[in-house]
């Protein structure tokens, strides 16, 4: 299990990482989602030993990243796919990180065959590797001693949609096999087709947590009228609380039942009237971090 308990991370008067306490458990997928600047990358860095923690702790299997006697054994990592030796071959890259864990050479083909990387490109040199093949190979080096725990930041940066969904199925069946994968994605159409629970992030802070279902059921009711200000008028003289939501539509928790018959009684034509739910994680995801949000961006890679 991972384990983040009040993790601090600071750089001078900045505040990186603010207080952030969450679990990502085994046999599950959880996803790790926020804006550009959130936090994201810099809590999986402490997490596996490459930031301090200014305060809090941050633990892989109950210990410190730092104290895995092989921690390539118990988790593999992938944070930045393109932080690999240019001069070596995929296949040299994978053997050096076969040694160092004490595997034997074997375990480098069977490896390779998995994520798909050929001989012949197992033997040309990363340099002149795309961003794809580099993602296969960083991943590739991530599974070779079979972890128990998975750590992964933007693991589909770079791949086309069969690749894609290659590594979906992948990290998916290495979850249904009792692993823990703690995954980062600015792809949120993907995190919410494998994710198991959910960890969205802020300036630093957990700003919501918990599985996909409870948090996409938590959405509340959408509602348009052609009148969106008539509508609004009648929610609030019936004391349902109620906020804009893009476009003409109205969010409110009100039950979609209670919001349709105060339209009904107030004589206001409905366009949509749906369980929030059915939006999506996009929704969700631009709600909760509409005030971390950069001009012009949705979703980041970098944290």
């Amino acid at each position: 299990m991972i384990s983040i308990d009040s993790l601090t991370r600071t750089y001078g008067s900045f505040t990186a990482v603010d207080d952030v306490t969450f679990t990502a458990r085994p046999g599950r997928v959880t996803g790790f989602l926020g804006p550009n600047g959130a936090g994201k990358s810099t809590t999986m860095r402490v997490l596996v030993g490459l930031t301090p923690a200014t305060s809090g702790t941050a633990t892989v299997c109950g210990r410190r990243f730092a104290d895995l006697p092989n921690p390539g054994l118990e988790v593999g990592v992938l944070l930045d796919a393109s932080a690999q030796h240019a001069g070596r071959t995929g296949r040299e890259i994978l053997t050096v990180a076969a040694r160092t864990m004490g595997l034997p050479t074997s375990r480098v083909d069977e490896i390779l065959d998995l994520v798909s990387l050929t001989p012949e490109e197992a033997g040309r040199r990363v340099r002149h590797y795309s961003l794809g093949m580099r993602q296969r190979l960083g991943i590739a080096t991530a599974l070779l001693g079979e972890p128990e725990v998975l750590i992964l930041d933007e693991p589909a940066n770079g791949l086309d949609p069969a690749g894609i969904r290659w590594m979906r199925d992948l990290l998916r069946g290495y979850a249904d096999r009792g692993a823990t994968v703690l995954l980062s994605s600015h792809l949120l159409h993907e995190i919410e087709v494998i994710a198991d629970d959910l960890v969205v992030i802020g300036n630093g802070r957990i700003v919501a947590q918990g599985t996909k279902a409870e948090l996409l059921q938590a959405a509340g009711t959408v509602v348009r009228a052609a009148n969106r200000d008539h509508l609004s008028r009648a929610l609030t003289a019936s004391g349902i609380t109620h906020h804009a939501s893009g476009g003409d539509a109205l969010r409110t928790d009100a039950d979609p039942d209670l919001v349709g018959e105060v339209a009904l009684r107030a004589g206001i034509a409905l366009r949509e009237l749906r369980s929030a739910d059915g939006a999506g994680l996009e929704e969700m995801f631009l709600e909760l971090t509409a005030d971390t949000q950069r001009e012009g961006t949705r979703e980041g890679v970098a944290a």
